[in-house]
């Protein structure tokens, strides 16, 4: 049942990232752990309902609210924007929450059972729980990468019917058997079932929907094509005959003139950061790039534009002798070159799609930190030049940038930047050179600053005495804290251990009046995502955790005071762990679908190991084990894979698998141990566990948001270290 409740969860998060904006994806792993738990809790409070005859029911009918839920949330027309606005959407709300939290729940009610009635075993039956929900994440992300996501969202039904199977009477078992094959009947269909009907600006004419993105590609005319990735970005595809000696007035190009930039240097080499449909590339072969490195992180893209859908549409351009098709996630790649690259080209690149992350946390990418400027900054050639272009992000990456050239002794690094805005295209981009610029190349790097040109392309730093106000020019010459008053946004640097680039949303900003319309975005300045976590902090704090605290009101035997804060603790601990790791690592290894599974599972896989032998170790063993790890992570991990970041992918997995694999392992070992302390009372320590997993894995974020990752890890273990003193006590946790 662990390997559909994961894959479930997993496959929530895919299609809300590409459905609903990923910012709304976080909602999937509260709504899942909170089912789980009150489905636990309903055992106690309902005794009818604590009937181990009944789990092949409780099972059966998780399967079906599993394979029913995601056609009909998606048919609901829900639209996030007008929550607060309209009563009507508010209801489809509410029913959405029930219907992602319904398989969940009883879900969580066979596996209390499973717990309550083999509680001696907990330590195999937790292991189980815990490797088959490992299983689950693998499962998830293969099938989606090959049979795509509709039809895995379908098929990943089976596993749970197949435990109805195994717990039904004979009699019953033709029920989940029957649904079984339904599912197999439905299998074919499942590109209608899973769909949300939306209205396209253009024809689709290719989709395809993997563990990675939502790909479809648009026409928007014979020789120009749109690759949508998560119905948010949108990446150009232009028609190429492969013919490159065509006059300038023939040549069709998308994004920013490259002649000038390209032509300082006999022989460019040049770098797409996030190559996409390809646009960039085409724009650099056409100018005369000598080596051209593409490099996109969503695989399918690359597959498409050498193999695939595209590959005669832009004349086989990916096979062309001076282009490198890197399948890489772009600031993993970046990290192995120094002194490479003339031009390091980054058009919009960002994604706006829960990836590496998945639920556990809000996607961010590491593609806009300070560090990220060092590595871009060590990464071009003497004479190299980076162009990055986007809507929103540019005032504060443009602090990030003299931040890292400050952090590597660079001399007047303002002298190193020139930014210009667009108007009309609603965009504003950035030079950063490795030399001083000279006035020449900010005057002319892409199209010539002039009065007839001023309405459509004006430059903002350096800034002529007229415009010295804007907020740019107020970053540079004063810095952020200075211009942070003028600014509707977050101006604070984005790092590594807080690359929150995207959340710019403050407080200062939040007014009732902005709750008619709200944006899946904070662009301009709304708090949506402190929005989001403070309002399941709420729900969590005013109905959630008291209704974990009735039975105490109730008479018979049940957990104290001490008992209760303790599985409290660690549902906290674990959650806030675990979701801390997944942001961590994946900076390592990079932003892809593997690198999410490779962490999830080993984490996942550890514990389960670590369940299963928890018995032969202390009660405060696996305390010290934790927070001794989680010490070592914090002092001195960072380091260590600072200096193996040029390994490949496949190497920084594995020392991946062996940082988190010891961590994992004693992880696994508070749970079973509680529960030998409660015994029956398992099913109350479990829906605690369930409620605080939530408080955890949302309130976390909070302090990830304000005070960085490590300061978060550290309050891992710190909750960790509060579990150790209550289970080092040999006072009893039950009472009558």
């Amino acid at each position: 049942m662990s390997v559909t409740f994961i894959a479930l969860e997993i496959l929530w998060t895919r299609i809300f990232s590409a459905e609903f904006f990923y910012t709304f994806a976080f909602l999937i792993l509260s709504l899942a752990i909170l089912g789980l738990g009150l489905g636990g809790l309903s055992i106690r409070f309902f005794k009818k309902l604590n009937n181990p005859s009944l789990i092949w029911v409780y099972l059966t009918l998780s399967g079906i609210l599993a394979l029913i839920g995601p056609m009909l949330v998606l048919r609901l027309d829900l639209n996030f924007t007008h929550l607060f606005s309209s009563g009507w959407m508010l209801m489809k709300f509410i029913l959405t929450i029930i219907i992602l939290s319904s398989s969940f729940f009883w879900g969580g009610m066979a596996l209390t059972l499973l717990f309550k009635i083999n509680n001696k075993k907990i330590s195999t039956l937790y292991m189980a729980d815990l490797i088959g929900a490992g299983l689950g994440v693998v499962v998830a992300v293969l099938l989606m990468n090959t049979i795509q996501t509709q039809r895995t969202t379908l098929l990943i039904c089976l596993p749970v019917f197949v435990a109805a199977l195994l717990q039904a009477p004979q009699w019953w078992r033709t029920v989940p058997a029957v649904l079984s094959l339904l599912v197999l009947f439905l299998l074919p269909e499942a590109n209608t079932l899973i769909h949300k009907e939306r209205k396209e600006r253009f024809p689709v004419i290719f989709s395809h929907w993997d563990a990675m993105a939502n790909i479809k590609v648009a026409k928007a005319g014979d020789d120009f094509y749109y690759c949508i990735i998560d119905n948010a970005a949108h990446a150009p595809t232009i028609h190429f005959d492969g013919n490159l000696d065509k006059p300038d007035s023939l040549k069709q190009v998308s994004g920013y003139p490259l002649k000038y930039l390209i032509g300082r240097t006999d022989s460019c080499t040049f770098l797409s950061l996030g190559a996409g449909g390809g646009a960039d590339v085409l724009n650099a072969l056409y100018e005369g790039a000598t080596e051209i490195h593409a490099v996109e992180v969503v695989p399918y893209l690359n597959y498409m534009m050498t193999d695939g859908f595209l590959k005669d549409f832009t004349g086989n351009m990916y096979h062309n002798k001076r282009v490198k098709v890197v399948t890489e996630d772009g600031r993993a790649y970046v990290r192995q070159f120094r002194n490479k690259f003339d031009i390091i080209y980054s058009g919009s690149t960002n994604t706006f799609a829960a990836l590496a992350s998945g639920s556990f946390a809000l996607a961010e990418n590491y593609l806009f930190t300070r560090e990220a400027f060092e590595d871009y900054y060590r990464a071009m050639s003497d004479s190299g030049i980076m162009l990055l272009d986007h809507q929103f992000y540019i005032p504060r990456l443009v602090n990030d940038a003299i931040e890292a050239m400050n952090k590597l002794n660079v001399p007047n690094p303002a002298s190193h930047l020139a930014v210009y805005d667009f108007p009309a295209r609603g965009r504003m981009v950035m030079l950063m050179s490795k030399q001083p610029m000279k006035k020449a190349t900010w005057e002319n790097a892409l199209y010539k600053l002039s009065a007839e040109n001023y309405p459509q392309f004006r430059i903002v730093y350096p800034s002529p005495d007229s415009t010295k106000n804007n907020l740019i020019n107020q970053i540079v010459e004063n810095g952020w804290k200075a211009a942070q008053p003028n600014s509707a946004t977050d101006l604070s640097p984005s790092t590594d251990d807080r690359p929150f680039a995207a959340q710019m949303g403050m407080w200062k900003n939040f007014k009732f009046s902005e709750l008619q319309t709200i944006q899946p975005w904070e662009f301009k300045g709304f708090p949506l995502a402190k929005l989001l976590i403070t309002i399941i902090l709420l729900v969590i704090g005013l109905l959630i955790i008291p209704i974990n605290l009735i039975p105490f009101l109730k008479k018979g035997e049940k957990l104290n005071v001490r008992g209760w804060l303790y599985f409290f603790l660690i549902g906290v601990a674990f959650m806030t762990v675990e979701v801390i790791l997944i942001q961590k690592y994946t900076l390592f290894i990079g932003s892809n679908s593997y690198a999410f599974m490779t962490i999830l599972f080993s984490l996942l896989l550890a514990s389960g190991i670590g369940s299963f032998f928890s018995s032969r170790f202390s009660s405060t063993t696996p305390f010290l084990g934790i927070i001794a790890w989680i010490i070592l992570d914090v002092l001195l991990f960072g380091f260590l894979t600072e200096k193996l970041v040029l390994l490949p992918i496949s190497g920084r997995i594995l020392v991946t698998m062996v940082l988190i694999l010891p961590l994992g392992f004693f992880m696994g070992m508070p749970f079973p141990k509680g529960t030998l302390r409660v015994g029956s009372l398992v099913d109350w320590g479990f829906a605690v566990n369930g409620a605080a997993s939530v408080l955890g894995s949302t309130a976390i974020m909070l302090v990830a948001f304000n005070f960085g990752y490590q300061i978060a890890l550290v309050t891992g273990a710190f909750a960790y270290f509060l579990a150790m003193l209550i289970i080092r006590s040999q006072r009893v946790w039950v009472k009558e």
